[in-house]
């Protein structure tokens, strides 16, 4: 694997404050949150997929989403979990892998079976309903996977943060500029994984960029704890990091 399967880091962090400014719409049969730019500073047929951590669509991805919107990228959240998000605080004796599986319910997995067509129906969504010619592709832990998943389908640049779960062959397929935000502490992205990753993209040929933050864990470019100087300055770096990556490869 170019980084480890998920973890406990994976299901903590710290919801920010502010008030989401897009609108929560439908894709089909699922839920998704949409982020608009202002018109006069929307790039023409251009946009972000954003696919999140295990916590789905919820407040601070919802501000993520709308960050990237102020920057001019319209930008969606599809669910990739068919309503079965993890809580911010999980009930006692969560188990992720079990999670994985079968999801809270027991017949409800976020295997890449169920998550694929998912995905594939946002891109398709962006591009036939919204006219996108431009596709960014973010992703978070869980979601990094599936920007390397997808590049076939029409993604033309990739941001991933604290990835989990990628195989070597995956990353090895995303045949595009990919920018990696790194945390200094993560047992499931740790230096070994890094280096790795580094050699692979060498090989792919493509720009690519990975940027190491310091005093940060597992999931600081969504999850930080906001009231603590050097992760609140690790969370907006790894924000800019993508936003100048798309700037200057996207548009």
């Amino acid at each position: 694997m170019a980084s480890n399967p998920p973890g406990k880091c994976c299901t903590v962090g710290v919801r920010h404050d502010g008030e989401p400014t897009g609108a929560d719409i439908k894709v089909g049969k699922h839920a998704a949150y949409l982020a608009t730019p202002d018109p006069a500073t929307a790039h023409k047929d251009t946009a972000i997929v954003y696919l999140a951590d295990i916590f789905g669509i919820w407040q601070n991805s919802k501000l993520l989403a709308d960050q990237f919107a102020a920057n001019g990228y319209q930008t969606l959240i599809i669910d990739l979990f068919n309503g079965d998000a993890v809580p911010l605080s999980p009930p006692e004796g969560f188990e992720i892998f079990s999670w994985f599986e079968k999801g809270s319910t027991g017949d409800n997995p976020h295997t890449k079976e169920q998550v694929d067509p998912i995905v594939t129906e946002a891109i398709k969504w962006l591009q036939t309903e919204k006219g996108v010619k431009k596709l960014g592709a973010v992703g978070y832990c869980f979601g990094a996977k599936y920007v390397a998943r997808h590049f076939s389908e029409g993604i033309n640049v990739g941001f991933i943060a604290h990835p989990s779960f990628v195989e070597e062959d995956e990353l090895r397929g995303f045949k595009a500029p990919l920018s990696i935000a790194a945390a200094e502490t993560d047992t499931i992205f740790p230096s070994e994984k890094r280096h790795r990753s580094e050699e692979i993209l060498k090989e792919v040929g493509q720009p690519y960029q990975i940027n190491l933050y310091s005093g940060v864990e597992h999931g600081f470019a969504v999850r930080s704890d906001i009231t603590k100087k050097d992760q609140k300055f690790a969370k907006e770096q790894a924000f800019f990091q993508a936003v100048q990556w798309f700037d200057n490869f996207l548009i």
